[in-house]
């Protein structure tokens, strides 16, 4: 194979390998902000878990008499 431009298969080889390391980081730092949303989501009240105990307190202040 004729190698006219001077780049050999070893020079290609580690700009390849350059590469995937770059893709390597920002794919770990996508997984690591991944983690971060899924543990602040473990701590979000759900909106129709909020709706429901919206309904049953709004139910239990007229057994009681509140009003708002």
């Amino acid at each position: 194979m004729s190698n006219k431009s001077g780049t050999t298969i070893d020079d290609l080889a580690v700009m390849v390998q350059t590469g995937f390391g770059g893709v390597e980081k920002r794919l770990n730092n996508l997984k690591e902000g991944q983690e971060e949303i899924k543990l602040k989501l473990d701590n979000v009240a759900y909106r129709f878990e909020l709706v429901e105990l919206q309904r049953r307190v709004e139910l239990l202040e007229k057994k009681v008499g509140m009003q708002k």
